[in-house]
């Protein structure tokens, strides 16, 4: 075998194992987060198991009466944070999915929908100056902002009545059920171009 041969195989070799050592190292990260999906997912399912129990001894509201609706939604809130009195920030949105939360809102900030979605949460009523804390109800007298289907579209799945909300640029996870903040991610959006 040449010198030059003995080069190029070497070379290949070395550019096989970069390309195997890069994809191993890929596969990590995408199971690494894979993994952070399924513990924040367990953590919102634990949270939904607490709520369906609450909601056990609870009678069912009469259906079309909003006062039994509200007092239902009321009753419920408080059967939920009287089983979560320690609940605090974090305890969903633990470091790890927050950090991955905001990765995946910054990709798609900046993807060709980024624009597209900045523009919807702009003419959606943006809320502003509230200062939410985890057990709080979301104050009633103040709008609900919806969150953009294609910002959604990259978020982790969420159970029944159980939603993501934007509140300036935190992403809260509201119980639609009990009217409840369940956690909160404070700067989850990417600051927009003019706040920078």
């Amino acid at each position: 075998m040449s010198a030059l041969t003995r080069v190029v195989v070497a070379g290949w070799l070395l550019g096989t194992a970069f390309t195997v050592q890069s994809a191993a190292h890929q596969n990590d990260a995408v199971n690494q987060d894979s993994r952070v999906i399924e513990d924040f997912s367990k953590r919102v399912d634990d949270y939904a198991a607490l709520r369906k129990r609450a909601q056990a001894g609870l009678p069912v509201p009469k259906q079309g009466s909003a006062a039994h609706i509200k007092q239902h939604q009321k009753s419920l809130e408080h059967k939920i944070r009287a089983e979560r009195p320690q609940a605090m920030q974090g305890d969903v949105f633990n470091p790890a999915i927050s950090a991955l939360l905001k990765k995946l809102m910054a990709a798609t900030f900046e993807s060709s929908r980024g624009s597209e979605i900045r523009a919807s949460l702009r003419h959606a009523e943006p809320v502003r100056g509230l200062s939410l804390k985890v057990n709080q109800a979301y104050p009633p007298a103040l709008a609900l902002q919806s969150t953009p289907p294609t910002l959604l579209l990259d978020l982790p799945r969420l159970p029944p009545d159980i939603e993501y909300r934007i509140v300036g640029r935190e992403l809260i996870l509201l119980d639609a059920a009990a009217n409840l903040i369940v956690d909160l991610l404070p700067d989850a959006l990417p600051a927009s171009p003019s706040e920078r």
